[in-house]
């Protein structure tokens, strides 16, 4: 069931207008799980918001809650959208950013958005070091990953003989206490995290915020370069010019490509099948990254 800005409680709408303003135009769209509202809405000061809200008690209210926080923390010099706005009240998590009135970001090769896109992901590790305490360690999602991988590995009718091979050779080399580090990372930096305002950059969905090597997030953007169009080799060519690509252990790199195809191919089985094609679509990518690693 899909939720409006209407269907929210009234005195939680209330608390949100005492503070931003009275809603003069709600937008609500049919993305976000089942349950869940997520709107534009226009104030009648003129500004404009992007709320999303849950139920306290739905299974993805904790990823909501983990964008509240992380709304809370995050550096005033960081190109994210602001959240003015956020409530914990009245059986809902919720939270207003400062709507971004741009266009998603375009990664396929030649296209004017990756230069910016790769130069913004470099700021990132500068502006986010270091990170502000009470964010949850980035082992906490490996090693989740980690358990759906063998399990992926674990099933025999799941991937050919000579893949799982490679794979389990691959994460031999991903110690999960080399990923630790003092940075904030957004950790799911995909096609649709980042919004062209011009020729500037702006990141949003944060709900994956956690702490880390610094290295990460340049390093698992590749795959979706590769997703984009571009060839392994010219997507990691692209990310040289980083220092956070440079510094980053060539046999970890190498663990999470394996990692990050092996989780996709589990979602692409297990997921909501509405998903499935498109995390089938990914894991072709990582496939494609780990062979070019490997060869």
């Amino acid at each position: 069931m899909r939720m409006r800005w209407e269907n929210l409680p009234q005195p939680l709408r209330a608390d949100m207008e005492t503070y931003l303003g009275a809603v003069v135009k709600a937008e609500s769209r049919a993305i976000g799980p089942a349950r869940c509202v997520t709107a534009r809405l226009l104030h009648e000061s003129g500004a404009g918001t992007w709320l999303k809200a849950c139920p306290a008690d739905h299974p993805a209210a904790w990823l909501y809650e983990r964008e509240r926080q992380a709304g809370r923390i995050l550096p005033i010099v960081v190109p994210a959208p602001r959240m003015p706005w956020s409530s914990a009240d009245h059986g809902w998590i919720a939270l207003a950013h400062t709507y971004v009135d741009g266009s998603p970001a375009v990664l396929s090769p030649g296209s004017r958005d990756v230069p910016g896109v790769l130069a913004t992901i470099a700021r990132l590790g500068d502006l986010l070091t270091p990170c502000p305490p009470g964010v949850p360690p980035l082992s906490s999602y490996i090693t989740r990953m980690l358990a759906k991988a063998y399990a992926m590995l674990d099933d025999d009718s799941a991937l050919p003989k000579g893949d799982r091979a490679m794979y389990r050779a691959a994460l031999d080399g991903l110690d999960v206490a080399g990923l630790e580090g003092d940075t904030l990372l957004h950790y799911e930096m995909h096609t649709g995290a980042f919004r062209m305002v011009g020729r500037s950059v702006f990141v949003l969905d944060w709900g994956f915020a956690c702490q880390g090597a610094t290295w990460f997030d340049a390093v698992m953007f590749t795959p979706w370069l590769i997703s984009a169009g571009h060839p392994p080799q010219q997507a990691e060519n692209s990310l040289m010019d980083m220092r956070e690509w440079r510094s980053a252990p060539g046999d970890l790199v190498t663990g999470l490509a394996a990692l990050w195809t092996l989780f996709r191919l589990y979602k692409a089985v297990y997921g909501p099948e509405s998903a499935r094609a498109g995390y089938q679509s990914e894991a072709r990518a990582g496939y494609t990254w780990l062979k070019h690693r490997l060869a």
